[in-house]
């Protein structure tokens, strides 16, 4: 026989307090992203973010699955596959990550999805980061690990931020978006490139450490398994030393970020590019509140998404309301 477990309450925590979750103890969650679960490259583009975001989750006691796309799918939005044959493939997990989550009950289980109809290899199609929740969903969690679904969709940590208009394009966006149509509570998380464009592990690190605690603080008021909006969450670059600036609740901003350009080449094709927008009027940033303006002035930024594009409606009510009053008081930046 067990003997019963005794936990004293400090005289001045109520029953009610004690009562709460602390860090994610137990929570499945689903882990995603756009950028792959290979982590190969030496660029750290191809999903380093991701294992840093799992590390980080498991020490806060959740569950984590990883069901993500098997090859990069940034800027495929919350674009989905309506026909042919997905498959699981598992790699090696790259080194100093393999033992993160040992102690889970699902053991951090990580699988990449691809297309076709033979075994996931090197020249393999992917799962959009949309699909890779539909199926982990409907039935892809069952088949591995016997869930039938998650507490929590987490997607990301993205190569780079995705603010502005990246937001319709972004697959870390589009993934959380995806669980919110299906009413699984969701949230993105982004990780800024340094001045040179590079991606340097420690804003992944930090994003996640960060990242990781907010989600706890989150869950201990009772409003991180709240299903009414996505959040999508910015980190900034804190590589060349500075520290990130306390986190601001925005809006998605009004300007063009990145426009893409298409430049004629001698063979009749047209090569595809994505600079910044510069020479238009809406390139422009208007809203002082925009998560562009923010996350550039170094403050991480969190924006409520939803999968309804209908123009002046918000169902938030008084969830948007308390999460909303949340993240305005909340002082922590790594």
């Amino acid at each position: 026989m067990v003997a019963a477990l005794t936990v004293a309450v400090p005289a001045s925590m109520s029953t009610a307090e004690a009562a709460k979750p602390k860090g994610l103890p137990g929570m499945r969650i689903l882990l995603t992203n756009d950028d792959s679960m290979q982590a190969a490259k030496a660029s750290h583009t191809d999903g380093l973010g991701l294992y840093e975001l799992r590390k980080a989750l498991c020490a806060k006691g959740a569950d984590v699955v990883v069901i993500a796309p098997w090859s990069v799918q940034s800027g495929k939005g919350s674009a989905v596959t309506n026909s042919g044959t997905f498959r699981l493939g598992q790699k090696t997990l790259p080194a100093g990550y393999e033992n993160d989550c040992a102690s889970a009950p699902s053991k951090g289980a990580v699988f990449g999805v691809c297309t076709g109809d033979a075994p996931c290899g090197p020249t393999s199609g992917s799962a959009t980061p949309a699909d890779t929740v539909a199926f982990a969903t409907r039935g892809g969690l069952k088949a591995t690990v016997g869930w039938s679904v998650p507490d929590l969709v987490v997607s990301g940590s993205n190569a780079g931020s995705n603010y502005a208009n990246s937001v319709n394009d972004s697959g870390t966006v589009g993934a959380a978006i995806m669980a919110n149509t299906i009413r699984i509570p969701a949230v993105a998380f982004s990780s800024s490139n340094a001045d040179d464009w590079s991606m340097p592990v420690v804003n992944y690190q930090a994003t996640a450490k960060w990242g990781a605690d907010f989600l706890a603080n989150l869950n201990k008021k009772g409003l991180l398994l709240q299903n009414k909006f996505a959040l999508n969450i910015n980190y900034p670059d804190i590589s060349a030393g500075a520290k990130a600036k306390p986190v601001k609740w925005a809006r998605v901003g009004a300007a063009t970020a990145y426009a893409h350009s298409y430049i004629p080449q001698s063979d009749g094709g047209f090569a595809i590019d994505l600079p910044l927008c510069t020479g238009m009027s809406i390139c422009t940033e208007t809203r002082k509140d925009s998560d562009w303006t923010l996350i550039s002035k170094g403050y991480i930024t969190v924006v409520p998404l939803t999968w309804d594009r209908t123009y002046g409606v918000d169902e938030g009510g008084k969830t948007y309301k308390k999460v909303k009053a949340f993240v305005q008081k909340y002082t922590k930046t790594s």
